[in-house]
């Protein structure tokens, strides 16, 4: 397990490393209007001193190199827009906080109604709750989901009477963005735990359990969901790191000053450092939730083996 951990570390490291590069490399492309404040109002000896207090006028190689070693120190940069010449590490910090809650508030949701909808669809397999679950899995993933959000906007503060900004001091106006968020991985749950039960319903232990006149709740209950619930963990790592980011545009929608609408605003400004530094994060969670899946997953199901058998190539 060690050698396995170590092996998929060095790799998501790896992987982070091209992805960040890639991602400067890409911004080094932009205008360089980005990394000004009053572009329109500086002359050529003003933008020369600029770029050449920034390093923008060194080499690519040596950018990435130096960029590298902030990083090492927990240096992002410094706003050039949103909050001119305000350390970037502390804006995100700022706005962290507010995803991470809402985050994790989308994320339990999911799993309560996820779950269970799951298991109710794959138990009444072309009943009531399995073509109930099909059509809304197949409207989730069928119509795009600014539309859905708009309706639930709209419709939820008029009928509700909720307000239709963000208060954080309020309670009631998180229960729109929250269930909105959550509305992704409640279909994803559910169609992958139905189709995992369905399957392990047509094993042979699930059959002998029968013939031994096992319940069918202590079958359910006992073996087909448990057993069907394993594979499934190597996807909550990643469906919670992406979700605790919060969404980008439900975020603007409901003007949540968490990340995914900072990350808006930064590029509706044309901030390159900013932008830089959020891509970079989310690429991070990205990778950060795929290695934990992986790891959780070797550590729950046992049929995973670590030790190459004899034989094997």
């Amino acid at each position: 397990m060690l050698k396995y951990s170590l092996k998929r570390l060095s790799s998501s490291f790896l992987t982070l490393l091209i992805i960040i590069s890639v991602v400067f490399v890409l911004l080094r492309q932009m205008p360089i209007e980005g990394y000004f404040d009053n572009f329109e109002k500086a002359d050529e000896a003003m933008i020369q001193a600029k770029l050449n207090q920034l390093g923008l006028n060194d080499p690519i190689p040596v950018q990435l190199l130096n960029f590298f070693k902030d990083l090492l120190h927990g240096d992002l940069g410094t706003s050039a827009r949103y909050s001119v010449g305000a350390p970037i590490a502390g804006i995100i910090a700022k706005k962290a906080p507010l995803s991470i809650k809402m985050g994790v508030l989308s994320m339990a949701l999911s799993l309560v109604l996820g779950i269970p909808l799951g298991a109710a669809m794959a138990k009444g397999k072309g009943k009531f709750w399995d073509k109930f679950g099909t059509v809304y899995i197949v409207f989730i993933n069928a119509v795009p989901a600014a539309v859905y959000y708009i309706f639930i906007q709209l419709y939820g503060t008029s009928f509700l009477g909720i307000p239709m900004l963000f208060d954080e001091a309020n309670p009631v106006t998180w229960i729109l963005p929250v269930f909105s968020m959550s509305l992704g991985n409640v279909a994803y749950y559910a169609m992958w735990l139905r189709r995992y039960m369905v399957d392990e319903l047509n094993k042979d232990y699930v059959r002998l359990a029968r013939a031994k006149g096992v319940s069918g709740k202590n079958i359910m209950m006992k073996h087909v969901l448990r057993n069907a619930f394993v594979p499934m963990i190597q996807y909550i790592p990643t469906s919670l790191l992406y979700t605790v980011c919060g969404s980008i545009y439900i975020e603007s929608l409901y003007s949540i000053p968490g990340m995914g609408g900072l990350l808006v605003d930064v590029i509706g400004r044309q901030d390159n450092p900013m932008v830089q530094a959020i891509v970079m994060i989310y690429s991070c969670i990205g990778i950060v939730g795929l290695l934990l899946g992986d790891l959780l997953m070797g550590l729950i199901d046992p049929r995973i083996s670590f030790v190459k058998k004899e034989g094997a190539r």
